[in-house]
């Protein structure tokens, strides 16, 4: 919400007040035409009130007017954050999803488990599609940044023409890092070492200080990349006959760009997996009620949230997925309900009916309605190395929907997401699973079998070195 949105807030509610303050019996007799005058006066009339006790009450010798007035600003700093401000949830490796053991912090525990924990027989860790590189708004025209995903090592950099350009992030030359410390130069990317510069749109050199003459073979790599529903995408592909040509585009979703629906926030968990675990929670509707049934304020421990203090509340869900047909084979649908019973009872406020899009290996669109409003949750997945991936939710809604309520549906999400990781980062890969005859197992083999599309002879496989205990 900007800041003319919520000026305008409050002095709609000053007027309010005042005129509350001054209805009365004789109001509904006075003239339209004076109806102005006596909104005037009863603006005047409050302003004063309010000068007058701001410059009679405060004692400005006492030390308690400062500390009440420290405390004031204090609360509607936050007060202001909670209710305008989009949500940014941020959780590292080390933040949760490990239990607790003896003095060892977190992090450690984490260290330890990422060392000694049998990973399994993975499939390659880069599969071939589009993955989100950054999200639009953190990267402001003029601007340049150094991404390292998927192997890649990424110089990131939005020209004056306000277009974003992705090279190989090490100059040719002597190997300088064009993204640290890179200066933007119209649509070009200038070393920082020795001021060669750079084209985005094909990474050709445009101009050497010391040189009459830029060679023609001197460039750097430009990679494919698309902006669209507020990211910056990446296409990745091992194949060289695909590694310039997407084999399928990234749907624009109408509502962010048409900007009916507005940005809210974001969360961002990362995640010691392999890729694959996280998209095949669409297919695997079994752990529904068992991961995500006990209500959300029962927390993201596992265990604990099976405390019999939170059993007057749980979530229902029912589930389905499915994948398209051609020439959409690329993508899954996932159809989800969602609904709250408290003591006993339905609460029908918190209903959610989600249809979800698995776009290629990355991607996923979370569309939503319920009696509060509609909206998005726009997933981004990106490997950051081959077992860690860094998992970001958007959420877009209905610009009629409150910031605050907004950020309650953001919240909900990351603390269900946040029980996923704790299964996420213990777990092993089982490349081959005890399924039984069912409707839900058949549901996650039926999965695998779509994702297995983004494999190619090429795709990196993980080395482990045992000597050093190293990714």
């Amino acid at each position: 919400m900007n800041s003319k949105s919520v000026l305008s807030g409050v002095l709609l509610s000053v007027l309010v007040i005042a005129v509350s303050a001054s209805v009365s019996e004789k109001l509904l007799r006075v003239p339209l035409f004076e109806v102005g005058e006596l909104w005037y006066r009863s603006v005047c009339t409050l302003t004063g009130r309010m000068l007058f006790l701001l410059t009679t009450w405060p004692d400005f010798y006492a030390v308690t007017t400062y500390i009440i007035v420290a405390i004031l600003s204090v609360g509607f700093y936050y007060f202001y954050l909670i209710m305008f401000c989009p949500l940014n949830r941020i959780r590292i490796l080390g933040d949760l999803g490990y239990r607790a053991e003896g003095k060892f912090t977190m992090k450690e525990i984490a260290n330890s488990v990422r060392k000694r924990r049998m990973v399994g027989k993975v499939p390659a860790v880069y599969p071939n599609g589009w993955f989100g590189i950054m999200e639009s708004h953190t990267l402001p025209r003029g601007n340049s940044t150094y991404v390292s995903i998927l192997g890649l090592h990424l110089a990131v950099f939005r020209g004056e023409d306000g277009e974003s350009h992705v090279l190989d992030a090490y100059c040719p030359h002597m190997g300088a890092n064009l993204g640290i410390g890179g200066r933007v130069v119209g649509n070009c990317i200038e070393c920082p070492f020795h001021g060669w510069q750079f084209r985005g749109t094909d990474g050709k050199a445009t101009k050497i200080p010391y040189a009459e003459k830029v060679p023609d073979f001197t460039k750097v790599k430009a990679y494919v990349s698309k902006e669209t529903n507020g990211w910056i995408y990446l296409w990745h592909h091992a194949e060289k006959e695909h590694k310039d040509v997407p084999e399928w585009e990234i749907p624009n979703l109408d509502n962010i760009n048409n900007g009916r629906w507005t940005y809210r926030g974001r969360t961002e968990h990362h995640i010691n997996a392999h890729i694959e675990e996280i998209p095949e929670n669409g297919a695997d509707v079994s752990h529904l009620p068992q991961v995500h049934g006990p209500m959300i304020s029962a927390g993201v421990d596992l265990k604990e949230m099976w405390n019999t203090f939170w059993s007057f509340g749980h979530h229902k869900w029912t589930a389905a997925w499915e994948q398209n047909p051609a020439p959409e084979k690329h993508i899954g649908t996932l159809k989800l309900t969602h609904s709250l019973n408290l003591f006993g009872k339905h609460l029908p406020l918190i209903d959610m009916d989600v249809r979800a899009q698995q776009i290629g290996p990355a991607i996923v669109y979370l569309e939503f309605d319920s009696p509060i409003g509609s909206g998005v949750f726009v997933q981004s997945l990106t490997p950051v190395e081959p077992m860690v991936q860094k998992l970001v939710h958007n959420i877009y809604m209905d610009r009629k929907v409150p910031t605050i309520i907004a950020k309650f549906f953001m919240l909900g999400e990351a603390l269900q997401v946040e029980r996923d990781v704790m299964i996420w980062n213990n777990k092993t890969f089982v490349s081959k699973p005890m399924f039984v005859k069912s409707k839900e197992d058949s549901l996650i083999a039926k999965h695998r079998r779509w994702y297995a599309q983004f494999y190619t002879e090429n795709s990196p496989k993980l080395t482990f070195q045992k000597e050093s205990m190293e990714w």
